[in-house]
């Protein structure tokens, strides 16, 4: 297996940890976050201005990618990178998470997921073959395998049930991205189990003994009390391979980013960013902003005064809520960039405390700033 991952600071436990991911189109630094282009694109954002804030990969969706504008299209442009003009690395998820959220349009067996298009009813099957020859075509630098996600809460037995099925279909993956790639892009496997901790180990025990260049879990997220997604990260961190990355999906909130690196997690990947700042809501130092507050309206401080993002830098809280409450397209690019910017160097921030070996120390100054309130 290719072994692309460095560590390269620690904290005392060896729990939280900083690291390189080497992959086909740059070096990653970790702990990471991937902000999502389901359609090939950061919504409201180009490309470049991603980059400028500080962003070193993105997350595509297969699913979403496959159905349009189709991989006849993006094959064409010798992959996503070209298409999208991004020069960095890209992770695509395998469409796992999307058949599980149209649940009422999907059947699973055994040979992969029949579903319907929700574009327009056409029929498709997405088998982890399928699957794997769909991200090989995007040219992914991070290629995950097809799992099955189940609801919370779940019983037992099903869980037990989606956690084999997501094995068996693990194994099928690995063989075809080594038949079609050789193994030049990174393949990660991805944990089920539910919320039992003997499943979360069997799962993980079941992909280490396949081998995978770096190892994801899955199935948090989904409608389960906060405390309960930490203790399963909790546990189910140790589980897997120390020298790989690991990465926990769909999470989430900056509480979540410092919490669950805090537990040894290295990638993440969330619409929170993105979607809030549509909403008007702004992340900062100090706490969320809901931008159509009304005592904003003649405020003339940046959002947040202690960053230097584009839209910090040049245009006030009065002038962001005008355009909200206005509904005009700029509200969503400067609010989105802010929200990007803010993750991006969030994360930034742990990298660096990690490799200063006061992470902790930065953890309390994190909730400080929060208690202190906008």
């Amino acid at each position: 297996m290719p072994h692309p991952f460095t560590i390269t600071a620690a904290s005392d436990s060896g729990r939280t940890r900083a690291g390189e991911l080497r992959l086909v189109h740059g070096a990653v630094e970790t702990p990471i976050f991937m902000p999502v282009g389901t359609l090939g694109t950061v919504k409201s954002l180009s490309p470049e201005e991603v980059a400028e804030a500080g962003a070193q990969i993105l997350l595509g969706n297969t699913y979403h990618l496959y159905l349009r504008p189709g991989c006849e299209v993006i094959e064409r442009f010798s992959g996503l990178h070209r298409f999208m003009n991004w020069d960095k690395p890209i992770l695509t998820d395998s469409g796992g998470f999307q058949i599980f959220s149209l649940a009422g349009l999907t059947r699973i067996t055994e040979e992969g997921a029949a579903f319907q298009s929700h574009l327009d009813g056409s029929k498709h099957l997405l088998t982890p073959e399928k699957s794997m020859e769909i991200q090989i075509s995007l040219d992914s630098d991070v290629i995950m395998c097809l799992d099955q996600c189940i609801p919370y809460p779940a019983e037992e037995k099903d869980a037990r049930e989606a956690l084999e099925l997501t094995t068996r279909w693990a194994e099928r993956c690995k063989t075809t991205w080594l038949e079609r790639t050789g193994g030049k892009n990174a393949l990660f496997g991805i944990v089920q189990g539910g919320m039992f901790r003997d499943l979360r180990r069997r799962s993980a025990e079941s992909l280490a003994e396949i081998g995978f260049t770096g190892y994801a879990v899955g199935g948090l997220s989904v409608g389960e009390p906060k405390e309960l997604m930490y203790e399963v990260a909790e546990y189910t961190l140790p589980m897997l391979p120390k020298d790989r990355p690991k990465y926990i999906m769909g999470v989430g909130t900056p509480e979540d980013l410092v919490e669950l690196t805090a537990r040894g997690a290295d990638m993440f990947d969330c619409v929170m960013p993105t979607r809030n700042a549509r909403n008007g809501q702004l992340f900062t130092r100090y706490g969320a902003l809901n931008i159509a507050n009304a005592r904003f309206r003649t405020d003339a401080e940046p959002a947040d005064p202690d960053c230097d993002c584009y839209t910090c830098r040049n245009y006030s809280r009065a002038y962001l809520r005008h355009l909200y409450m206005s509904r005009e397209l700029l509200s969503y690019r400067l609010n989105t960039l802010h929200n990007i910017h803010y993750y991006i160097h969030l994360m930034q921030r742990m990298r660096e405390a990690v490799q200063s070996g006061r992470f902790d120390g930065f953890r309390r100054g994190f909730y400080a700033d929060l208690k202190t309130g906008i």
